[in-house]
């Protein structure tokens, strides 16, 4: 997810649980656009990720459960809220489901499954 105004730098941990955490650089003209990084994050370990402003922002909770923690450089607009679809074959980013066993299905939430690829935010 993303804001299109008033874009968000976010600076995120999980203080209880575990999850894989990515971001996408959306910001046009950027030397590494389309390309992402990510981090697992745990609670165990109390790593942080800095997401900065203009790059999408998802995750996989690897546990049962998480929660996670956000210090945000803008306040949130839904009104500007856009997603990239987390299964974008341009971004391609690996989101480790061989390491989770045979037959995982991930629960995604409607916002995810109404998301645009990067080809149709971007033509």
């Amino acid at each position: 997810h993303f804001q299109v105004n008033n874009p968000q730098g976010k600076l995120v941990r999980v203080i209880e649980g575990e999850v894989l955490d990515y971001a996408v650089d959306l910001r046009e003209g950027s030397d590494t656009f389309g390309q992402y990084d990510g981090v697992v994050l745990s609670a165990k370990r109390h790593n942080q990720f800095w997401i900065p402003p203009g790059f999408a922002h998802g995750f996989l909770v690897l546990s049962d459960q998480a929660i996670f923690e956000y210090k945000c450089t803008e306040y949130y607009d839904p009104l500007s809220e856009k997603s990239l679809a987390w299964w974008d074959e341009t971004v391609n980013i690996d989101w480790g489901f061989d390491l989770l066993g045979k037959g995982f299905t991930p629960i995604v939430s409607e916002k995810d499954r109404k998301a645009l690829t990067f080809e149709e935010l971007f033509k």
